[in-house]
């Protein structure tokens, strides 16, 4: 086990997912790697002025591998085979001092919902005070901050180059603001070696990331410890964080991605209680939250939420009252 450094530069940044891609490094299980990444949309430096297009982008940012979020990857780990799961130990996410949100300016569906489309872009450039953390916008809000990485995946086992933006069986974009320090994030693999790619750094972020943004920001370091661990075989991806366990849907639909979550947190609960289909279902109804993830990605992301606890602390209430 020891630490692996990734420099940032253009040898390992990229802005798709491919699973053909030379790796930017290759690590053991059990290794940490320490990285750190540009903001998503390729900045080089805080916007001189509050729009997208201001200020100094990466010089060597290229058309057809680079249009998505500004990524470490792949990075390879040894023994990493297709079906088994990659643990990814979030241990730590310090961001830069700065950060820029937007809403609108671009005609998408989201956009489009909204009734923005046509509009100009509203942009806030942010001065981020990790002392007292705390987001200042050029106007004067102030928000908490929640520093956490937007993007944390492995390559789908599809052919050519993919989209960094909607989330996946894979992960990627998930945008879940849950995902701090101290949380793990599991991820089935689609490929032998695994391919892990990172980045995507967010300052602060409400659940859904409604307006189309969360504060966008670099990242000055990112440490994550990674483990294979070939006893687990998941379809989905999975994390469990100081809260409790939680569970992924995605679809473009958002009932759909509702269900699939459901769906998910009814296969842990089963696993973890050796309970049936049916009793699992029953103890989500009392205990189990879902959150709406994000809204903006195209394919829509819903998690569900199982506090630590809770299912023991409901069945020791009923054993206890059967036993009076």
């Amino acid at each position: 086990m020891k630490i692996v450094n990734i420099p940032l530069e253009r040898e390992t940044l990229i802005g798709t997912f491919c699973k053909t891609d030379k790796p930017v490094a290759r690590i053991q299980p059990g290794d940490t790697i320490v990285c750190s990444s540009m903001d998503g949309d390729w900045h080089q430096e805080k916007p001189l002025d509050p729009r997208s297009s201001s200020g100094s982008f990466f010089a060597g940012r290229r058309g057809a591998e680079d249009w998505g979020h500004a990524l470490i990857g792949p990075i390879a780990v040894d023994g990493a085979k297709a079906g088994m799961i990659l643990e990814v130990q979030i241990l730590e996410n310090r961001p830069a001092n700065w950060g820029w949100s937007r809403v609108g300016g671009s005609d998408v569906p989201h956009t489009r919902e909204l009734g923005i489309h046509q509009e100009e872009e509203f942009f806030l450039n942010w001065d981020l005070d990790l002392e007292r953390m705390v987001g200042v916008s050029h106007m004067g809000h102030i928000v908490p901050l929640n520093p956490f990485l937007g993007v944390m995946g492995v390559a789908p086992n599809e052919p050519g180059r993919l989209s960094t933006h909607p989330p996946r069986p894979a992960g990627g974009n998930l945008d879940c603001k849950e995902l701090i320090p101290g949380s793990t994030l599991y991820l089935p693999i689609f490929c032998d070696e695994a391919l892990f790619y990172v980045g995507d750094g967010h300052a602060a972020q409400g659940n859904g990331e409604l307006g189309g943004t969360a504060i966008e920001c670099p990242m000055e370091r990112i440490v994550l410890k990674i483990q294979v661990r070939p006893d687990l075989h998941w379809s989905m991806p999975r994390a469990k964080t100081s809260e409790g366990w939680i569970t992924f849907g995605f679809d473009e639909d958002l009932t759909k991605a509702s269900y699939q979550a459901l769906e998910e947190m009814v296969q842990l609960i089963m696993e973890q209680y050796q309970v049936g289909r049916k009793e699992a279902l029953a103890f989500t109804s009392l205990g189990v939250d879902q959150r709406v993830t994000q809204i903006v990605n195209g394919v829509r992301g819903i998690h569900a939420v199982l506090p630590h606890g809770r299912i023991r602390k409901i069945a020791s209430c009923i054993f206890d009252k059967g036993k009076a």
